[in-house]
């Protein structure tokens, strides 16, 4: 139900940045309809500087690899926003693309640093890999190092909630049935992404806002309207089935939160066109945040494994050159360690 709803602002910082990074808000229990439309105030400063503490973060559909992914605006999302819990959702990596075209900018290098050291410094990471990067699925049920590698997750909320976190494609026909045609749209999405970039370069000298045109077919085209609600039942099916108190999930590239015949259906979006993540604050509040504005612009960002906890280890190495870096990190990390099934 959409009435349960609100919007509030979700940036602290200047009112064009704040009219940028919104948020949509689900209450922390269905029904309960939080009464404050628009939250704008603006605290000094320094509080201004200190990020946002969170209960959990998911994100997904970043596609780490591609000339579409908006890397720096993540990057800056988690610069702003901290959390007990991280799940990453899926298609982090754009495998798919990688094979066909190397393509890494040192803002993915940055991310996966980021990432690495986050888990380092106490977040539980959890990575539930997407199609795009399903080579991971092969390594579901061990550790990486910090971060937990699942085919899917249970994130119990701080109101006991229990919502199953998966990617989604399970819930689409096209890459169970037809992989093919899957490839063949993802071709296209590739075309309408180039082809949206330098719209908005237009746009811009022109002095209007980012429109996205992929965004805008979606809506328009009745059997991509159709396919994104035949997504939602489907999930919901199985999350009921499953005795789940709602689901978690991306692969659409459409951020949403509602209830759908009682449960919660959270879709946290993407990182190419919507720039949205779905956080949980430690009232068990479940909020949509749309992150377009990036406030700390060529801010650098520490190596994974900067300020070591062992009092006698060595300082690291110099930095490598962007993309190689981050497959060191990744190697350093790969010391895989097995887990109970049930966890």
């Amino acid at each position: 139900m959409r009435d349960v709803l609100s919007y509030r602002w979700a940036s602290t910082a200047s009112p064009d940045a704040r009219a940028a990074n919104a948020s949509t808000t689900m209450p922390a229990r269905a029904g309960a309809v939080d009464s404050s439309a628009a939250h704008d105030a603006q605290p000094d400063a320094q509080h201004a500087a200190e990020p946002t503490r969170l209960r959990a973060i998911f994100i997904s559909d970043v596609h780490l690899g591609t000339p579409g992914c908006k890397a720096a605006h993540l990057l800056d999302f988690l610069r702003h926003h901290e959390s007990d819990y991280l799940y990453l959702v899926g298609d982090i990596i754009d495998g798919w693309a990688l094979k066909s075209r190397f393509f890494w900018h040192q803002t993915h290098n940055d991310v996966i640093q980021k990432v690495l050291r986050r888990a380092r410094k106490g977040t539980q990471v959890v990575y539930v890999p997407g199609n795009h990067d399903e080579i991971g699925r092969q390594f579901a049920g061990l550790n990486f190092g910090d971060i937990a590698i699942r085919e899917e997750a249970v994130h119990v909320t701080a109101d006991g909630r229990r919502l199953w976190v998966v990617h989604g494609d399970l819930a689409d026909g096209v890459i169970r049935h037809a992989k093919w045609l899957a490839h063949l749209g993802d071709t296209l999405y590739d075309f309408l992404l180039w082809l949206n970039r330098h719209l908005n370069t237009l746009r811009a000298r022109l002095g209007l806002t980012y429109w996205s045109l992929s965004a805008y077919l979606k809506h328009k085209v009745k059997n991509a309207v159709s396919f994104i609600s035949d997504f939602e039942s489907v999930l919901i099916r199985e999350a009921r089935r499953r005795g789940y108190d709602g689901v978690v999930c991306g692969h659409i590239h459409q951020a949403e939160i509602r209830e759908i015949d009682g449960l919660v259906y959270c879709n946290d979006g993407d990182w190419v066109e919507s720039l949205t993540a779905l956080v949980e604050t430690h009232a068990g509040e479940l909020k949509l945040v749309t992150w377009r504005t990036i406030l700390a612009p060529g801010k650098p960002v520490p190596r994974w494994n900067d300020e070591p906890f062992d009092t006698d280890a060595t300082p690291a190495d110099a930095p490598l050159p962007a993309g190689a870096s981050a497959v060191a990190a990744l190697a350093a990390q790969l010391q895989p360690v097995a887990v109970d099934a049930a966890r």
